[in-house]
């Protein structure tokens, strides 16, 4: 139960960052010191880190759990409900927050008692590494934070495979079970699977994540179903019994390491990689008919 919890907090927390904006130019609030920053996301950590920000962090919240050196830092609740005193009695210099992660009560009051905060966007694949560069610029290590966004552009551009028009794997993104809960053309992860030439069969959902019927998934019979690697058992288990499916007929439901997938930061990449290796294996075989 808690890992369903977390995997759908991931999920639905990160599908709706489609819906922050970046509001202001990023500035210290004073300049020539090393700021005390704190973190409101755990991507907004991994990139922190990233950006050779690291030592900078002073609290962060829950499920900050990536890189290793995160979980030992302060914890000021989550995404929806911070420790005031505890935030006080860090004393950052600089919030990083997320517009629809971080409730707008959360935020009003974080800038009542004069916090100064920061809301960075990461709506898609690009974005990861424009807002590590300006981590970088702003809290980091500049020409380190150049560096790794360029790998990782670059790790993107070498798995870029996209499909003729119409013609991708159909591909079935499955968050959870129980709910069926799968995400939309909006999401990263659908940017994911064009990129490695599939072809999410709920792209056309208006939102980036929701709940689907059995019945919705059985209707478009996709050829891969890929699920968490962690639950992995319980979801071949569950499709089975669908022997008319394709991703049935030709053993092509998949387990992806979902921390790869939920976050946006650079280890979208890793994600991303075995993502196309299950589309390869699916093209490999040929058309299902």
């Amino acid at each position: 139960m808690r890992l369903l919890r977390r995997t759908l907090l991931a999920f639905v927390c990160g599908a709706w960052l489609a819906g922050c904006v970046q509001e202001e130019a990023a500035q210290l609030p004073t300049a020539g010191t090393a700021p005390r920053v704190v973190s409101l996301a755990p991507h907004l950590t991994e990139l922190a880190y990233s950006a050779g920000a690291g030592e900078r962090l002073v609290g962060v919240v829950a499920y900050s759990d990536y890189p290793e050196a995160a979980r030992s830092l302060p914890r000021i609740g989550d995404a929806f409900n911070l420790d005031y005193e505890r935030l006080a009695e860090l004393a950052p210099d600089l919030v990083l927050a997320w517009k629809s992660g971080t409730p707008a009560p959360v935020r009003e009051r974080l800038e009542s008692l004069g916090f100064k905060v920061i809301v960075l966007e990461t709506r898609t694949l690009e974005d990861v590494p424009e807002r590590l560069i300006e981590l970088g610029r702003l809290i980091g290590d500049e020409a380190l934070a150049l560096a790794r966004a360029e790998q990782y552009r670059e790790a993107l551009r070498s798995l870029h495979s996209p499909a003729p028009e119409g013609s991708g794997i159909r591909v079935f993104y499955q968050v959870s079970l129980d709910p069926l809960y799968t995400v939309g053309g909006r999401h990263f992860i659908s940017e994911i699977i064009s990129l490695c030439g599939g072809r999410n069969i709920f792209a056309a959902l208006a939102t980036p994540a929701a709940a689907v019927s059995r019945e919705a998934v059985l209707a478009e019979d996709p050829q891969i179903i890929l699920s968490d690697q962690q639950s992995i058992d319980e979801a071949r288990a569950a499709w089975a019994m669908f022997t008319m499916l394709s991703a049935i007929r030709n053993s092509g439901v998949h387990g992806i390491d979902a921390d790869l997938v939920t976050r946006p930061t650079l280890r979208l990449a890793d994600g991303a990689r075995q993502v196309c290796a299950a589309i390869r294996s699916t093209r490999r075989q040929g058309p299902d008919q």
